[in-house]
């Protein structure tokens, strides 16, 4: 790894600043406008869906961005394009909305376009920021970094939703518009700030301390480094050519089925747990938005516990992180199996404690995975570290895209076959709790081949000394 410095939490938290724009814009276009669509323009359902659904596809292009900043050497142009791209894309969402008042088709087709350039600027900014973290947050710092950039995202969702919706009442077009030309201007003047020589002079000092490391490289490094594709090699590489050896690497490829499987699992239960909680435990929509609520504040505190684990000052006391990403799949499979048995007794069933279970296992996992996908990226190589990241992104995407839609057409399906509500919804959280029993097995896939690549990371002198003595002995 080049020897660039570590960031401060100063520089952590301008990251977060980052995400939380991210977090702003979409919020907007996932929630603000689609309740614009549904009940102000009387609109299907299924327009909002599709177009939600549509922005997860064009998302598939991360491992495209991420080779991309691979080959640039830097991720802020990458985190400023992809910015503006989304800022854009979020201003043309709602002047989409506001068009389809008056000319159905024309708006739609421009917010197809709109949600087209939402996943671009998702996809460019996204994933060079978690590629500029997994190079430039110690080991230590990991797990409460991750944390943190997430929670300043919720807090931006948060926030963003309850001023957007203070500043849109009483509700007009022409407000809509102003409120959403401001945010896009404000995220675009912000993340500019945060990213004001962020990276510092890290193309400088990754030259000296590769000309400063070629002369102090003991022969067994020189070997090792022999042994590999060196940086100018790897930067002629197509970008088939680099998802081909990315995904060649089996601990890439396992982690990309883990968080495929582990994120589907997770996106499935989104649209599905409030209607279940209102049918089967007569809960009203303001109860089951509490629950909702009580399930993200949980998600909270698994997330909170990861980064206390994490934390160089517990320094694995509180077990490890790969052991919290396998027990968050595993105890978020216990969760949803207490939830098939809801489905079958019914009120009884204490709900409440299920649900909240199910938020900190589902929130422990989540950190703990972004934690491990930081370390992952760069340990096969910086070079290929942005390629890695947008495939692991790609599937993330795919898993959210795709659990919404699975989620609901399996409850229906259930409803379908099935005469008793219960054991219809118990059909689709024992799928769920699948799912999530493979998320864990598949962890412990990945966990198993640091074991396999330990003594491979030993350093020069250590592996130098092993030679001497296999040829003594």
């Amino acid at each position: 790894m080049s020897k660039l410095p570590m960031f401060s939490w100063l520089h952590i938290a301008r990251l977060g600043l980052i995400q939380a724009c991210m977090g702003a814009v979409v919020v907007v276009t996932t929630s603000t406008l689609n309740r614009i669509m549904v009940v102000e323009l009387a609109l299907p359902a299924l327009l909002p869906g599709f177009l939600v659904g549509f922005h997860y596809l064009v998302q598939m292009v991360r491992p495209r961005m991420g080779f991309g900043a691979d080959q640039g050497r830097s991720c802020t142009p990458w985190m400023m394009g992809g910015m503006t791209v989304l800022a854009v894309g979020g201003f043309l969402a709602s002047v989409a909305t506001v068009w389809m008042g008056t000319e159905l088709m024309q708006g739609i087709a421009l917010s197809v376009l709109a949600f087209m350039l939402i996943g671009f600027g998702v996809s460019a900014c996204g994933t060079s920021l978690l590629v500029l973290m997994s190079k430039r947050v110690e080991d230590a710092r990991r797990a409460p970094a991750a944390t943190a950039v997430w929670m300043m995202m919720i807090l931006g969702f948060a926030v963003t939703a309850i001023t957007v919706g203070k500043q849109l009442e009483p509700y007009t077009p022409e407000r809509l518009l102003q409120i959403s030309a401001t945010l896009s201007l404000l995220v675009v003047v912000v993340t500019g700030l945060c990213l004001w020589g962020l990276e510092g002079r890290s193309h400088h000092l990754v030259a000296e301390n590769a000309s400063t490391s070629s002369s102090a490289d003991t022969p067994q490094m020189e070997q090792a480094a022999q042994e590999r594709h060196s940086p100018a090699e790897v930067k002629k590489q197509s970008f088939k050519e680099a998802l081909k050896n990315v995904w060649s690497e089996p601990q890439a490829k396992a982690f990309t089925v883990f968080v495929f499987l582990s994120m589907l699992a997770y996106s499935s239960q989104d649209l599905v747990l409030e209607p279940f909680a209102g049918a089967l435990f007569g809960l009203t929509p303001g109860e089951t938005t509490q629950l909702s609520g009580l399930h993200h504040s949980a998600v909270l505190c698994g997330m909170l516990a990861v980064a206390l684990a994490g934390s160089a000052r517990v320094a694995g006391r509180l077990g490890s992180i790969q052991a919290w990403m396998v027990g968050g799949c595993l105890v978020s499979g216990v969760a949803m199996l207490g939830l098939c048995i809801a489905g079958a007794m019914g009120p009884p069933w204490p709900l409440k404690p299920n649900v909240f279970l199910l938020g900190v296992a589902n929130g422990s996992f989540s950190i703990a995975a972004i934690a491990t996908m930081m370390r992952l990226a760069t340990q096969g190589g910086e070079e290929r570290a942005g390629t890695r990241m947008g495939l692991w992104g790609a599937a993330q995407a795919i898993a959210f895209g795709l659990g919404g839609l699975l989620g609901t057409a399996a409850s229906d399906i259930a409803h379908y076959f099935l005469s008793a509500q219960g054991m219809a919804y118990s059909c689709v959280f024992g799928f769920e709790t699948v799912m999530f029993v493979m998320s864990a097995g598949c962890a412990v896939w990945v966990g198993r081949y640091d074991h396999k690549s330990a003594p491979m990371r030993q350093s020069p002198k250590v592996v130098g000394l092993t030679k001497e003595l296999s040829h003594e002995y």
